[in-house]
C-alpha cells in the first residue's frame, strides 16, 4: 500500500498539560518557538507494511520546497526540546527542518510489536514519503543517530548526508561486561536512560552534561518525570533492549554518504573510544569533530558550534565529499 498522502496527515491535538507545570509551561514555549519558525505539527497515520496503526508526529513546513534536513532526536523528552535552539539558524542557511517524534515518544506510537532502529527507519521514512519529501539530509542524536544510520544503509537513494552526534552505533553488547560504558548491562541502561525517580534523573543529568545544573529540586524533577517520561516506559525499555542484545559490529552496514561525526570529548555515555571505532568502520567518507569541554548532551550544552559544523557539512560542495579525518574543536 502506498504511504498516506501529504494532504491526510492531520494536526495533532496535545492533551491538555498539568496547572502550575514547569515542564508543562516550558514544553508550551517551545512549541512556540517551532510555530514561529513556520513549522506546523502533524499526526502521520501509516498504512501496512510500514506498521498498519502507526503514528507519526511531525513538525515540518507547511509545503517543504527547500533543501529538507531531517532531525532525530535520543532518549529523553520530545524532539522540540532537543532541536528548538537549531531551527532559525538551519532555516536561514537555506534548509527546512523536519522534526519527527521516534516511536514511543511524544505523540508517535504504534502498535507493532517491532522495537528495532530498522523498524523506526523504515516509519520515519514512509512520513516523509506522506509529506512529499524524497531526497534528505539526516542528522541524528545518540538514539536518534542509530536511527539515522539505518536510515542511510536502507534507503541511500533518499538520504544525501549524515551528520551523527555522540551515536554509539558502533558499540557491541560484549562492552558492556568490560567495563566501557558506567552500566553493565541492560537493564542498568534502561533505568538510567528511562529515569522513573528524582534521583535516576539526577544520574542521568551528571553523566551527559560536563556543567550540570549544582542544585535539581526533587519537586521539578518529579514534575518533569510525571509530563514527559511517564509514557510508553515499557516500550522505551524494549527500545533499549533491542538496540543493544546479541549487537555485533561486524553485522552494521557502511554507509556510503559523506557523513560528519560530532562527539563530546568527555561522553561518559558513549565514551570517545566509539568515536574511534565508528570513524576505522566507515573510513574516507566520514570526518570526525571532536568537541572539547562537553559530554554526551554536547547538542545541547555547544549547540552553537553543533549547529555550525552542521550546516557547514551540508553545505560543503561535491568535491570535499572524500575528505576524511579528524578535526577538534576547541571551545569554551
Amino acid at each position: 500500500m502506498a504511504p498516506v498522502p501529504a494532504q491526510e496527515a492531520q494536526p495533532t491535538r496535545r492533551r491538555r498539560p498539568c496547572i502550575l507545570s514547569f515542564t508543562a509551561a516550558r514544553d508550551r514555549c517551545l512549541r512556540r518557538r517551532f510555530l514561529s519558525a513556520g513549522l506546523r505539527p502533524f499526526s502521520i497515520r501509516l498504512p501496512s507494511p510500514a506498521g498498519a496503526g502507526t503514528t507519526v508526529h511531525v513538525w515540518a513546513p507547511p509545503r517543504p520546497a527547500r533543501r529538507a534536513v531531517l532531525l532525530l532526536h535520543g532518549f529523553g523528552a520530545s524532539a522540540t526540546w532537543q532541536w528548538a535552539p537549531y531551527l532559525r539558524k538551519l532555516i536561514a542557511a537555506g534548509l527546512d527542518p523536519i522534526v519527527p517524534d521516534l516511536l514511543f515518544f511524544g505523540a508517535s506510537s504504534s502498535p507493532a510489536p517491532d522495537r528495532s532502529e530498522i523498524f523506526q527507519a523504515r516509519t520515519v521514512k514512509s512520513a516523509m514519503d506522506a509529506i512529499g519529501v524524497r531526497r534528505f539530509a539526516v542528522v541524528g542524536v545518540s538514539y536518534g543517530g542509530f536511527v539515522a544510520y539505518r536510515m542511510a544503509a536502507m534507503y541511500p537513494e533518499a538520504v544525501e548526508r549524515t551528520v551523527l552526534v555522540c551515536a554509539g552505533v558502533c558499540l557491541e553488547e560484549s562492552d558492556l561486561s568490560t567495563g566501557l560504558f558506567p552500566v553493565s548491562d541492560v537493564g542498568e541502561a534502561a533505568q538510567l536512560l528511562v529515569p522513573r525517580r528524582p534521583a535516576e534523573v539526577r544520574r542521568l543529568v551528571r553523566l551527559t552534561f560536563v556543567r550540570p545544573p549544582p542544585i535539581m529540586p526533587s519537586c521539578f524533577l518529579r514534575d518533569y518525570i510525571k509530563v514527559m517520561g511517564s509514557d510508553h516506559i515499557q516500550e522505551k525499555t524494549e527500545l533499549l533492549q533491542t538496540l543493544i542484545n546479541d549487537r555485533k559490529l561486524s553485522d552494521l552496514p557502511k554507509i556510503r554518504q559523506p557523513t560528519l561525526t560530532i562527539w563530546g570529548e568527555k561522553d561518559q555515555v558513549f565514551p570517545m573510544e566509539l568515536a574511534h571505532r565508528l570513524q576505522r568502520h566507515l573510513g574516507e567518507n566520514s570526518r570526525l569533530v571532536v568537541v572539547k569541554n562537553a559530554g554526551h548532551a554536547v547538542n545541547l550544552e555547544k549547540d552553537k558550534k553543533v549547529c555550525k559544523n552542521i550546516i557547514e557539512h551540508l553545505q560543503e560542495p561535491a568535491s570535499k565529499d572524500e575528505a576524511s579525518g579528524e578535526k577538534e574543536v576547541e571551545l569554551h
